[in-house]
């Protein structure tokens, strides 16, 4: 299998670039007219070029962007499609997972934190809910990698993924995109915008994704019971400008989804060998779980949200003012069986509640708005969040626990031109956390009761606090016109966490201290080549000093936070994007990160339970046992933290009369070897997993419309992306092949 995958990337490869070897035997010597084009970021909430940003920047944006979920694919598509990220799920289309250089937390509960901030239209998704809203009508996408405490705070030690929509303006403008795929998969997206009066413009953005039902259930004789999935989402913005001075922009926003959530594929892996075994079908499963009393729950899920964000931005002259007020809720519930069997024995199905999830937000900011050899801005920010998860299974009934969260900090960050070369960066972020986790009562068949733990009035208030400042200083210097170095110091930390997870199974709250990441980097951007060539690149080190550590699964399937005495890591990234001719353009990335624990102390349950005679459990075991049962994990790598990630595109068209054009477009990601747990075996490790795409179409550019056929996982690659390991070998794999086609019309 390992020896297909690489052969199969490496043809693609081959053939991408042999393409190229072709179109630059034919170009003439001539000097290209063309150059690529200039890409501007607000990674530090001013716009600025990504090549003058001290920060290791990566973008997405337009095709490369859109082709990635023409499939019907969500926000997990964008894992390894930008060197150093990377992103999974156990929660179906919601509560997704991020890693940046490694750094991430693969908690599943929906109370989480995460090292990951996700920002939209300027305001933080704290929630994994939150973090799910489908994307649509995105202007560009950003990822910072590093603290990002400085400015953005709410836990943002592993780094930033920053969307930003397609804002309203006065010109009549949009676009209507549709998409037919295999397994009925539909697409529809658009959006509508233009000037209302001559102080307000106004923007409409629609989205419906769709795929039927495709797996049959083996247990209940079911065919296409699951698999599927229906999404709508909107987005309205208005745009008030009645002076040059002031403007206030209204984002009200909505989802719904319903469909299946994960699916678990039980006994997918052979005891003592790593990959799939023979026993694994990706249409067909084998769920015998009742939990709702319909026959079979064959994994349901259900989410809605709302939100809606004011941003008012008033110029003094010399000074900026900005307010960015914002309410996100969400409520729904999924439902897995996670043990993905229909063997008696193992039968284990839970369902998650997300009820009253609401999130407020307010940040002002003063700014300078001068070209001054400083420049400056300030700012406050407030967060209030409150949600509570009911957790039902068939053992112990249904529990509730209830979070409050409430943040404020104060922050500045100046940079200062020294001469025409050098630009020095400094930020100081003081930020006060406070969260609490109050325990309610167990429900069986009617009727409340304590639950089954020493005394649940023990844990009926847990409260935890801390207050940290962050810094960073990184200095920019322009070696040329076309090339300059930065250097990057950053530290940061991420609160102390709750969770509440093992309450629903008789087990008592956990609660990890707070942790502290210290990370430097240098880097070098570059555009040469008369700018066909853009180059950037990154090394980095970093440590994390209580680094938090979600232990998950083992044979009591507990989910308990923990503390490791230091986390540390390495590595570098490098960004490309090459225009070869007028008609053929190519960008590739690439990332290594060595990432190890750094604890001689602390050990996990692994699989198995310590109740087993030999202590040999459900898979095999790399680790030292340090009590014959549980697994020693210094040394080890983070958890889903790839060692290294190689993306590539290519773009090749031919012109077609005057006023259209023929294109092949393909994309293509590489993941290397990745560990699933905290403690390492030889069932819970992937390694060589890729994906690859391909557009074929005509754009028309007098009539501004697009026909292509795509195709995303093209080769049907079957990639393990996390496993369940407490009662069999259960695995969760990557969407299937899908083909299709596309028509997309835009109107100026």
């Amino acid at each position: 299998m390992r020896t297909h995958k690489l052969a199969s990337l490496a043809l693609a490869v081959s053939a991408a670039f042999s393409t190229s070897i072709v179109a630059q035997e034919a170009e003439t010597i001539q000097k290209k007219e063309t150059a690529l084009e200039q890409i501007t970021v607000t990674a530090q909430k001013r716009t600025q070029s990504i090549q003058e940003v001290p920060i290791s920047v990566a973008t997405l944006s337009g095709e490369k962007f859109e082709s990635l979920f023409s499939g019907g694919e969500d926000i997990l598509a964008l894992a390894v499609r930008v060197p150093g990220l990377y992103a999974e799920s156990s929660n179906g289309r919601v509560a997704p997972r991020f890693y940046i250089r490694g750094l991430g937390n693969t908690d599943f509960d929906l109370a989480a934190s995460q090292p990951v901030s996700i920002i939209m239209d300027e305001v933080v998704m704290e929630n994994v809910v939150l973090k799910s809203f489908p994307l649509f009508d995105v202007q560009q996408v950003e990822v910072l990698r590093g603290p990002q405490g400085t400015l953005f705070g709410r836990n943002t030690t592993a780094g930033i993924i920053k969307f930003d929509t397609v804002k309203p303006t006065q010109d009549l403008e949009g676009y209507a995109k549709a998409g037919f795929g295999s397994y009925g998969t539909m697409n529809f997206e658009g959006a509508v915008g233009g000037g209302l009066t001559d102080e307000l413009s106004a923007r409409l953005s629609v989205l419906s994704q769709e795929r039927d039902d495709y797996i049959d259930n083996a247990a209940t004789g079911q065919k296409d019971a699951l698999g599927g999935f229906d999404e709508k989402a909107y987005r309205l913005q208005l745009l008030w400008e009645p002076s040059d001075d002031f403007s206030a922009l209204l984002n009200v926003h909505g989802r719904e989804l319903e469909g299946t959530a994960s699916i678990f594929r039980g006994n997918v892996f052979n005891k003592g060998e790593n990959g799939l075994n023979a026993s694994y079908d990706r249409d067909t499963v084998s769920y015998d779980s009742d939990l709702l009393g319909t026959g079979a729950d064959n994994n349901p899920q259900e989410y809605d949200g709302f939100g809606t964000s004011l941003k008012l931005e008033y110029d003094m002259d010399d000074v900026t003012f900005t307010s960015i007020s914002a309410i996100e809720t969400a409520d729904g519930y999924s439902l897995g069986d996670v043990d993905g069997d229909s063997i008696a024995s193992q039968n284990f199905v839970t369902q998650d509640k997300l009820n009253d999830l609401e999130q407020y937000t307010q940040e002002f900011r003063l700014s300078s708005n001068t070209t001054d050899a400083m420049n400056w801005q300030v700012g406050a920010f407030y967060y209030d969040a409150s949600f509570n998860v009911t957790s039902v299974d068939g053992f112990f009934g249904a529990t509730t626990v209830f979070h409050d969260n409430k943040t404020w900090a104060l922050f500045g960050q100046t940079s200062y031109q020294v001469n025409e070369k050098l630009n020095i960066t400094g930020g100081l972020r003081y930020t006060h956390d406070d969260k609490s986790l109050i325990v309610g009562e167990q429900n069986v068949d009617g009727f409340a009761v304590l639950i089954g733990f020493a005394s649940v009035q023990e844990y009926d208030d847990i409260h935890v606090d801390d207050g940290q400042m962050s810094y960073e200083l990184s200095a920019n210097y322009r070696v040329t016109d076309d090339m300059s170095v930065f250097a990057r110091y950053a530290n940061g930390f991420r609160a102390q966490t709750i969770q509440g997870r093992d309450v629903a199974f008789e087990g008592s709250p956990s609660v990890a201290e707070a942790e502290t990441i210290n990370s430097f980097e240098v880097g070098v951007k570059s555009d040469l080549l008369d700018d066909t060539l853009r180059l950037n690149a990154a090394a980095f080190y970093y440590t994390v000093d209580d680094m938090q550590f979600s232990a998950i699964g083992g044979g009591n399937n507990f989910t308990a936070l923990v503390n490791a005495d230091k986390g540390e890591a390495y590595g570098f990234e490098v960004d490309a994007q090459w225009l070869a001719t007028d008609e053929l353009t190519f960008t590739a990335g690439y990332s290594y990160n060595h990432t190890e624990i750094k604890d001689d102390t602390l050990t996990v349950a692994p699989c198995g339970t310590s109740a087993d005679a030999d202590f040999t459990g459900y898979c095999t075991v790399l680790d030292p046992r340090a009590d014959g049962f549980s697994a020693s994990i210094d040394g080890n790598p983070f958890p889903q933290a790839p060692e290294s990630i190689f993306n590539f595109t290519a773009r090749y068209t031919v012109p077609m009369g005057d006023d259209g054009e023929f294109f092949i477009f393909t994309d293509w990601a590489f993941q290397g070897e990745t560990n699933l747990f905290l403690y390492e075996a030889v069932e819970f490790t992937t390694d060589d997993n890729f994906e690859g795409g391909l557009r074929i179409g005509y754009e028309n550019f007098e009539h501004n419309y697009t026909v292509a056929l795509f195709g995303r996982n093209i080769t049907d690659e079957d990639n393990v992306k996390g496993a369940i390991d407490f009662a069999n070998l259960t695995g969760i794999v990557n969407e299937p092949r899908i083909l299709g086609v596309e028509v997309k019309y835009s109107f100026y």
